[in-house]
């Protein structure tokens, strides 16, 4: 038996931009795993927690992005010569609590854990670009219209600068072309580790809220303007020199500046309470920021001495926001705190 995990993935900046073609974001990747369990069995046995139930490769609506996963890996080891064999997977860890998703990525994470499961099974090794491609690939097939940044960083597991790609582009290939062709082109997308050199508290908060639906999302992506876009791009830019240089009043100043850009093109980002978990860093050393789509889900912090993060907790659970998780980023060791 293989056992493999994926983690989840939360927005330090760059949403809705990283939506176009060469836009930037910056993307922190959260150890709260899913784990698959993959052996050799006499027929397809596929298993989720998400679900009461399992299946084998007949399609079943529940397991569609599943069984699409292992279809797509299973043409791509057919065409690298790999005799295919049964198997039976299991996938827990549902990222999230009382049937409500923590917006760390969900997805994403199930795809790539689905890949690293069957490569690993077959003895097959992957690099970040191929584990990426192939991730992106179920995604692009199904119509999925997201960024692909999630899957940038959860093939990582890393704080990530991420560049986006011509999506409809590459999906024209796949349409039209061979898998191996299209894994052996270049997309044209970025992906680089991130190593801040300061020490601060990342502290990620949920508030228990369901965030905005692909129909809104697709509404705000509409007020998406040439202005927003390039001042978005700056501002990730700008965010990962001042990581990368030590400057902690330029990392609040630009984390603001991209909060304001989000406020700025949808007020259905910022509900009341991701304002108040927001607001909540107000005369700290700290800045918070919705993360992600917004409209709930969580919210990040970045909190720059001990009293800062002390305080910023309180208030938070004050307000009923849960501390999902906290980092202590450290220049040398990146222990968890």
């Amino acid at each position: 038996m293989t056992i493999v995990k994926t983690c989840g993935k939360l927005y330090w900046a760059g949403e809705y931009a990283i939506l176009e073609p060469g836009q930037l974001a910056l993307i922190k990747a959260i150890p709260i795993y899913m784990t698959a369990e993959i052996k050799a069995s006499n027929n397809y046995r596929l298993y989720s927690d998400m679900f009461s139930y399992s299946v084998d490769l007949r399609p079943d609506s529940s397991y569609t992005l599943i069984q699409e996963t292992v279809a797509l890996v299973e043409e791509y080891l057919t065409a690298q010569g790999v005799e295919l064999q049964p198997f039976s997977l299991d996938i827990r860890g549902k990222m999230e609590r009382e049937g409500k998703k923590f917006g760390l990525g969900s997805s994403g994470s199930v795809v790539v854990l689905v890949i690293k499961a069957m490569l690993a099974f077959y003895e097959r090794l992957a690099d970040r670009e191929l584990l990426f491609k192939l991730a992106s690939a179920v995604l692009l097939k199904r119509g999925d219209n997201g960024s692909m940044g999630d899957i940038a960083c959860i093939v990582s597991e890393d704080l990530v600068l991420y560049q986006s790609f011509d999506r409809e582009k590459v999906a024209d290939w796949l349409e039209k072309e061979d898998l191996q062709a299209v894994l052996a082109r270049d997309w044209g997308f970025s992906i680089r580790s991130v190593e801040p050199v300061l020490t601060f508290d990342f502290l990620v908060g949920w508030t228990k809220e369901v965030a905005v639906s692909s129909h809104m999302v697709k509404q705000i992506k509409d007020n998406m303007n040439p202005s927003f876009l390039q001042a978005s791009k700056e501002t990730v830019a700008n965010l990962v020199k001042a990581l990368e240089v030590g400057q902690e009043e330029t990392i609040i100043d630009l984390l603001e500046q991209a909060s304001q850009l989000l406020e700025g093109l949808s007020s259905d980002i910022y509900t009341p309470l991701l304002r108040q978990l927001k607001n909540a860093s107000k005369d700290l050393k700290a800045v918070a920021k919705s993360s992600g789509a917004g409209g709930g889900d969580c919210g990040i912090a970045l909190s720059f001495d001990r009293d800062s993060t002390t305080l910023l907790k309180k208030r938070w659970a004050d307000l009923g926001i849960e501390l999902l998780y906290q980092e202590r980023m450290e220049h040398d060791d990146k222990s968890e705190g």
